[in-house]
């Protein structure tokens, strides 16, 4: 069994060098930079605008939070938010920026902060493709997702019908690997550790508990997540803000010097622990653009997925929603998280080397011992948990309908049940492969949706343009809803 370990161990390194080489982290940001200048930097010439259509609307504009009757199987703009930074404000925005500056040095947040600006306008042309090309299925749900625009877009380009379908398959089995890994046993395993860490409880306890609890709510289907994560995400990500705020004001005299080593150490002036520069550009470089894209999952066409049940009509809006979603992940939490560490005495902020011995969530919560005590591990702890398992909620969405792609709706409840089954498992077991694995898979998704969203990056700029024409310059056009005449026609009709 050790060499069987072994020889996937073996492989899987060798693959995921490959997929997280160089050329791959090119791909990533460079599909960022070309929708960033085909938008004309719409982040930022735009941000009030799109602040106000997302985050800014929860408040002023009532269609935004309403539930959808009870016949209704789309989910509202809120929800469908809700249930993306479910699955992306997860361990990676915690244990994934610990061991981002743990491997890469303070320089590696910089990084990550590079990969998210561009990532935003990646994540923005996923949704707006993901809208754009969705379609329903037989339970009247809408389904879309890097698979369909795959498909239907490139697929629908002379002489790429097959390689359309082929990387839509491709897409569809990684994600529904990557649901067990990332989206799932890695999820709970580090909930499982840090309840027993924090309070004592066996793994095998933990595991059941959520099991049940994961059980309820997945089985339910997407309405049921998007009920459960708007009422989680919002409670854990404003408290755990406070608290990271709370810690890193308690030691505001260190933030200048924080932001110092991140800038220093981007550019390796001098390498992280004082070894070769050129050796600690490069970790600062990969080990930030690697956890950027863990944590916002900008470039890896999942949360287009949820985002596609929205019951919007306009794929630029749920598009802008896709922007404040990287927002809100990393250039908040993560940075956040990032301060935490830096600002409380675990890093040597003149070298960038590591003071403190702790790793991944054991740094964080060091870090939040220092204003709040005891106190600050077990809020760690409860904050790992609240975290995880809506990673757990939001993936199991991912990998649900990357399942119902390869084998139809009637099948799903099969991946749901299994889905469910590997919480136990991953709560008992020693995952230190499956997290390795997890990496490996993220990689391997993203590489036919990157394909899928230059291909049709034409279309999302027309798109975008149509948007812009009628909506700010008040030009009276036909609005683009819509690939699928059926569905174009469904949508202008409720004007």
């Amino acid at each position: 069994m050790d060499g069987f370990i072994q020889i996937i161990t073996n492989i899987n390194n060798a693959v995921g060098n490959f997929v997280w080489g160089v050329p791959m982290l090119v791909l990533l940001v460079g599909t960022g930079i070309l929708m960033t200048i085909g938008t004309g930097f719409f982040q930022i010439t735009h941000f009030r605008h799109w602040f106000s259509k997302t985050i800014g609307a929860v408040f002023t504009d009532r269609d935004v939070t309403a539930h959808t009757g009870k016949h209704d199987k789309s989910i509202s703009q809120f929800q469908s938010l809700c249930t993306a930074l479910a699955a992306t404000i997860g361990t990676g925005n915690i244990a994934g920026v610990s061991a981002a500056i743990v491997s890469g040095g303070p320089g590696s947040i910089f990084w990550m902060w590079i990969v998210s600006f561009f990532g935003m306008m990646t994540n923005y042309s996923e949704n707006v493709l993901g809208i754009y090309y969705r379609r329903k299925n037989s339970v009247n749900e809408w389904c879309g997702g890097a698979m369909y625009y795959l498909s239907d877009g490139l697929g629908a380009k002379k002489g790429c019908k097959t390689i359309g379908k082929v990387l839509a398959v491709l897409f569809s089995i990684f994600c529904t690997i990557a649901a067990f890994g990332i989206g799932n046993m890695s999820q709970v395993n580090t909930i499982a550790s840090s309840m027993k860490i924090a309070f004592g409880i066996p793994a095998v306890v933990t595991g059941a508990v959520l099991m049940v609890l994961a059980g309820l709510v997945i089985i339910g289907g997407i309405k049921r997540i998007g009920a459960v994560t708007e009422k989680i995400v919002p409670f854990m990500a404003v408290a755990y803000i406070i608290g990271a705020f709370v810690v890193v004001f308690a030691h505001a005299g260190q933030i200048p010097a924080a932001f110092a080593a991140i800038f220093r150490g981007a550019f390796a002036m001098r390498a992280v622990g004082g070894g070769i520069v050129g050796y600690g550009i490069k970790q600062a470089v990969t080990w930030g653009m690697k956890r950027g894209v863990f944590s916002n999952e900008a470039g890896l066409g999942s949360s287009v997925m949820v985002h596609s049940a929205s019951n919007i009509r306009e794929p630029v809006v749920q598009g802008m929603w896709g922007i404040f979603e990287v927002f809100a992940d990393t250039i908040i939490v993560c940075t956040l998280t990032a301060l935490t560490i830096l600002t409380s005495g675990g890093v040597d902020l003149a070298t960038g080397a590591m003071i403190s011995t702790a790793e991944k969530t054991a740094l964080v919560s060091e870090s939040f011992s220092t204003v709040f005590g005891h106190f600050g591990a077990a809020f760690i702890a409860l904050a790992i948990l609240l975290f995880a398992f809506s990673t757990v909620l939001g993936w199991s969405q991912y990998g649900m309908r990357s399942f119902e792609y390869l084998f139809g709706t009637k099948a799903t409840i099969i991946f749901r049940v299994v889905f469910v089954a590997f919480v136990l498992i991953g709560a008992t077991m020693d995952l230190s492969l499956a997290w390795e694995l997890s990496d490996t898979f993220n990689g391997l998704m993203a590489i036919p949706n990157l394909i899928g969203v230059l291909s049709c990056g034409a279309t999302v700029l027309a798109i975008t343009r149509n948007y812009s024409d009628r909506v700010l310059h008040g030009k009276d056009i036909t609005p683009m809803y819509s690939a699928f005449p059926e569905i174009q026609a469904m949508q202008e009709k409720k004007n």
